[in-house]
């Protein structure tokens, strides 16, 4: 297999328009969860999200494209006309959608995931066909896993990941109306959490293969050596409680990267906040990595959940905590549920060692983990 580098990478989040604003928030214990000002949540479970601010739609175009030109603008380095474009979202533009069902103006093909990356593709000049990979709260994670597969194969040499989902009032509604929104600020891990707080945000992750890149004069920010992917087919919302499609995905990972479990250093898990997804986490962790087992955080106390992009995102953050050697706290973490003793932390850590994991879970019982390596 060829390697595949992260030559690249940005976000756009509640907490920093930029990757490096986004990641000293994070590692100084802040958050950027706040009330939501963008629509009235009288009547909602929850009156909290992190929002972008001043992320507001440009006449007929959505919220979603605005914040894709964001993230589109911190691409810094020459993107080959060859490159595949993957986009990963599950919303897109729905606020335009909500917009027209209002009669307001709106762009009815800014409702679709797969105008986005069309969009993207003819800003950046590129010549593939892009596609879009929607895979709920894993999507940038699988597509993450998916790029590097075909760079892998030698199918592709460069891959560009973008991963985007905003907050509207039909988002908020919906996870309201399924009871997972916290009446308070997320606390993941944390005996007393009550639910998820929604975020938004995009990233951007360009994938090359290791020769071509280092022809090219990039340097890497993290190797990806391992990925898995799976789905434990138990209910259309909650996960498995035994954690076994997340175990079969974070077992791919290691075994592909054929890296030993007592290897990694420190993991970026889902870490949502609601009382089954932590509780299912720490389970699957135990089971692969044993009583011990690394350290591990949440990044979504910060900046919310932001859904399709939030796997792009923390793999972002993911290649500072490997250039650093540190492991952001855990905001909202103050009472440890049973199995985060030891492991979570309201501090930033030093970890030891070259390998961190990212994983992602997801509506429809998806899972998808992906191994990185500091370089």
């Amino acid at each position: 297999m060829k390697e595949v580098w992260i030559v690249a990478a940005g976000a756009v989040t509640a907490a920093g328009g930029d990757l490096e604003t986004t990641w000293r928030t994070l590692l100084a214990g802040k958050t950027a969860i706040r009330r939501v000002d963008r629509f009235p949540t009288q009547g909602y479970r929850s009156e909290w999200g992190a929002l972008v601010p001043d992320l507001i739609p440009q006449g007929r175009r959505s919220l979603v494209q605005t914040l894709m030109d964001r993230v589109l603008d911190q691409v810094a380095v020459a993107v080959p006309e060859e490159t595949l474009l993957i986009t990963a979202t599950t919303k897109a533009g729905i606020d335009n959608l909500e917009r027209r069902r209002k009669g307001e103006e709106a762009d009815p093909e800014d409702i679709l995931p797969a105008h986005l990356g069309r969009r993207a593709a003819e800003r950046l000049g590129l010549l593939r066909e892009p596609f879009n990979l929607s895979a709920a709260c894993a999507s940038s994670t699988v597509a993450v896993a998916q790029g590097a597969s075909l760079i892998g194969a030698g199918w592709a040499e460069a891959v560009l990941i973008l991963g985007l989902d905003v907050v509207t009032e039909f988002v908020f509604s919906g996870f309201s109306a399924l009871q997972i929104l916290s009446p308070f600020p997320c606390r993941p891990f944390d005996r007393d959490r009550a639910g998820l707080t929604v975020g938004e945000g995009g990233a951007y992750l360009f994938l090359m293969e290791g020769r071509k890149a280092a022809k090219g004069g990039f340097a890497p920010l993290a190797k990806v050596i391992g990925c898995g992917v799976s789905n434990d087919a138990h209910h259309i919302t909650a996960p498995d409680r035994e954690g076994r499609g997340l175990i079969r995905a974070v077992e791919g990972a290691l075994q592909s990267a054929g890296v030993k479990k007592e290897e990694v250093a420190g993991i970026s898990a889902h870490g949502t906040g609601t009382i089954h997804n932590d509780a299912m986490e720490l389970t699957a962790f135990r089971q692969v990595f044993g009583e011990k087992g690394p350290p591990l955080y949440s990044a979504k106390g910060c900046i919310g959940h932001t859904f399709g992009a939030a796997g792009g995102i923390e793999i972002a953050l993911a290649t500072k905590i490997l250039a650093s050697g540190l492991l952001p706290p855990t905001q909202g973490f103050l009472n440890p549920e049973k199995g985060a003793e030891g492991k979570v932390s309201a501090q930033a850590r030093e970890i030891p060692g070259p390998y961190v994991l990212v994983t992602n879970s997801g509506f429809g019982g998806i899972n998808a983990a992906v191994l990185l390596q500091r370089v």
